[in-house]
């Protein structure tokens, strides 16, 4: 939390990444995934984040979720320093905090498509409306398949599901990745339509990545990544200037020698 000159406190971004950097070896080598990366990510605001492939995408998610620790620099999600926390602490925070859309739908066989998608409610104890599993699940198509376990369902049926179970909780911050890329345009302007909705309406803050400029036009903010760092953080600007301003972008590996400082 900030502080005013007049001693009044300033809320802090539901998502703050300070220098961030994250490093893989591959053998000899280091690959920076992420290299000084530093963004706020503000309440009641949705950001698509692109790049080329290995650009640092998933990766910069995944620390921003704390699903990953960083080789160097600081995350705040929803206030706390995730670098102070044990895994424990980071769990229940992301349990109460966070949702989760990710290219591995990460639905439990043995449940139904309704027990999938209330799972994060009865984790956190959350007291909620009935009504609500049937309302969301009627959103996202899925009214009809409630019943049915994961293996009964299409690959763009489970995305579906995989959404409906990220926002039915009412989180303050939901991470997506590629959340319409198995899905057909028109459930995909739903989806993303509900994902609009949680920001102007719940106030919620959306980061997603995706590859898909008119996925990416919904969202507020556009940040590109090149080479694990920010090339450009901009408004919106519409589905064709994002695909121009992507296929500007060249797809660049860097990697530093195994005895360089991480």
């Amino acid at each position: 939390m900030g502080t005013e000159p007049g001693g009044a406190r300033q809320p802090t971004a539901p998502v703050s990444l300070q220098a961030v950097s994250k490093h893989y070896r591959r053998g000899r080598l280091v690959v920076r995934a992420l290299d000084g990366v530093t963004a706020d990510f503000g309440r009641g605001s949705f950001t698509a984040v692109m790049g080329p492939s290995g650009s640092g995408k998933s990766t910069l998610l995944h620390c921003a979720a704390g699903l990953e620790r960083p080789t160097a620099g600081k995350v705040l999600l929803a206030g706390e320093d995730l670098g102070r926390m044990s895994e424990t602490a980071l769990t229940k925070l992301r349990r109460g905090k966070v949702g989760f859309v990710f290219q591995a739908y990460n639905l439990v066989p043995a449940l139904t498509v309704q027990e999938n998608v209330v799972l994060p409610l009865r984790l956190s104890r959350s007291r909620w409306d009935r009504k609500r599993p049937v309302e969301i699940l009627r959103r996202v198509g899925l009214a009809d398949r409630r019943t049915h376990r994961p293996a009964e369902l299409s690959g763009g049926e489970e995305q579906r599901a995989a959404i409906a179970r990220a926002i039915i909780g009412r989180p303050e911050v939901i991470f997506c990745d590629e959340p319409t890329g198995a899905l057909d345009s028109g459930t995909a302007a739903d989806i993303l339509g509900l994902l609009r909705e949680a920001v102007d309406t719940g106030g919620q803050t959306v980061v997603m990545v995706t590859h898909d400029p008119v996925a990416a036009s919904w969202a507020d903010r556009v940040i590109f990544l090149a080479d694990g760092r920010i090339v450009d953080d901009a408004p919106a600007p519409g589905a064709d200037a994002i695909a121009e301003r992507l296929a500007r972008l060249g797809h660049r590996k860097k990697t530093v020698p195994p005895n360089e400082p991480w």
